[in-house]
């Protein structure tokens, strides 16, 4: 079986999605420290006329403040508001911008105290959409102790994976070794992606996957796939 293991975002990007459908079991990491912020937890961009935005959510908490424990800043009850418009200003031309609206109206409505939650909430409609089963758990619900790659060695052997698919900068800093002692093999994603009919001239990969649905709707699937085969490192 092959798993990967990334934390939530806020409406990623198509590669996230590709990542999830690439898999047999997707872990989503919810009990290590957030880390410095801002970051891709509670941001993500979206492509408008004078170049990209972010759509940034407000939350509370420290670096050290675990992934599911950030809850969102009840001091900003603006920002869905200011998200949903900026949605409307800078997608509502797209001609499927009704069913990508849709998506996030589902998510951003939930009733959610915290930034792990709201982006399940929205990663999980976004999945439906392009039709991805793929199976998503929580990391914390397998208890596992350690850092970095021993403990990711120990969700692996938790849930029973013989491979894990990670990010292409994680081969940076992952102990490879660990992987063949184990012998779990070890791929990295690839991530290339054709264009697609866009909005505001030269096209601009790098945003939320909630474009290209707006953009292509029916279709989006279609675009999901990396045309970059990923790399196996321990096989």
């Amino acid at each position: 079986m092959k798993a990967g293991i990334i934390q939530s975002s806020y409406i990623p990007w198509r590669g996230y999605f590709d990542f999830i459908d690439s898999v047999d079991l997707f872990v989503v990491f919810d009990d290590i420290p957030i880390g410095s912020r801002p970051n891709w937890r509670q941001r993500n961009r979206i492509k408008t006329a004078d170049g990209p935005k972010w759509l940034t959510v407000p939350v509370k908490g420290n670096r050290e403040t675990v992934i599911d424990q950030v809850g969102i800043d009840p001091g900003d009850t603006a920002w869905c508001k200011r998200h949903r418009r900026s949605l409307q200003t800078w997608l509502g031309a797209a001609p499927h911008f009704d069913d990508a609206l849709r998506i996030w109206d589902e998510g951003a409505g939930a009733a959610t105290d915290t930034l792990h939650d709201l982006n399940l909430a929205l990663i999980r409609p976004v999945c439906d959409y392009l039709g991805i089963t793929t199976p998503l758990v929580m990391a914390r619900d397998y208890n596992v102790d350690g850092a970095k790659t021993d403990r990711l060695i120990a969700l692996l052997e938790k849930v029973e994976a013989d491979t894990y698919l990670s990010g292409p900068t994680a081969r940076g800093y992952l102990d490879e070794e660990m992987f063949r002692r184990h012998g779990i093999r070890l791929e990295y994603k690839g991530y290339d992606y054709p264009s697609y009919p866009q909005l505001w001239g030269a096209f601009d990969g790098a945003v939320t996957v909630l474009d290209l649905i707006a953009n292509t709707g029916p279709e989006a699937r279609r675009h999901l796939r990396s045309a970059t085969p990923d790399i196996v490192t321990v096989s």
